[in-house]
């Protein structure tokens, strides 16, 4: 860990809560659609759609939007009424219009690394939505960069790692996913502490034990300065 040089953080679940309002969002949703199928399907048929259209849309609320309103003409035999569709569209907005919630800690550990190491927020998700979290936090000027990436797999980070001009061995990385924040991280020579969230988006979990002397686990952002020691 001495080597460390650049610390970065995910930011929806690891500096702010994001997850919480997706799963209001499609609880608002499925609720929408009752008439066409049960809560716990249509909340299936939208994952599904969710994970079918990633590669079109990327992460993100926009993305989001698009597969609530193609959920629900697919389910609906495309009867659905327009009515619904602007509830879809609406919830969507509500979403992206959600004031941030910094988790515990956050701004203490910044104040506490930003003396000592670069800070950067290496997160994923849909631009404009992104940027505008970033702003309205109040913790932009921490950073030394942002990268908001279209995913998070080792050529991502090889990318982000070239244009800090660092080795991987002096890169640190931050987050709630082991999919994401934690395993592509490893792979390239990196140091990676992951901090689990009470709620996580199926699509980001795992089930694997990781071994490995780059990899730590805390239970929140407090945790963590006693790695350095």
């Amino acid at each position: 860990m001495r080597s460390i040089k650049v610390i970065a953080f995910d930011a929806d679940d690891t500096l702010w809560v994001n997850e919480p309002y997706f799963q209001e969002t499609e609880h608002r949703f499925c609720a929408l659609l009752e008439d066409y199928l049960p809560h716990h399907s249509i909340a299936q048929e939208l994952f599904k759609t969710e994970i079918q259209n990633l590669a079109l849309y990327g992460y993100g609320v926009k993305g989001f939007i698009l597969s609530m309103v193609e959920t629900a003409l697919r389910v609906s035999n495309n009867t659905v009424s327009i009515s619904v569709i602007e509830k879809a569209l609406q919830y969507g907005k509500d979403l992206l219009e959600k004031p941030i919630e910094l988790l515990d800690g956050v701004e203490d550990i910044l104040n506490e690394f930003k003396h000592n190491f670069r800070l950067v927020v290496a997160t994923k998700g849909d631009l404009l939505d992104q940027e505008r979290k970033l702003k309205k936090s109040g913790i932009e000027h921490y950073f030394h960069h942002i990268e908001i990436m279209s995913d998070k797999g080792e050529r991502d980070y090889q990318k982000l790692l070239r244009h800090l001009d660092i080795k991987p061995d002096e890169f640190l990385m931050i987050g709630n996913s082991l999919k994401s924040d934690v395993l592509p991280v490893l792979d390239i020579g990196g140091y990676a502490i992951h901090i689990p969230y009470h709620t996580t988006w199926a699509h980001e979990k795992i089930e694997q034990t990781i071994v490995n002397d780059r990899f730590m686990q805390a239970n929140s952002l407090r945790e963590i300065p006693p790695f350095f020691s």
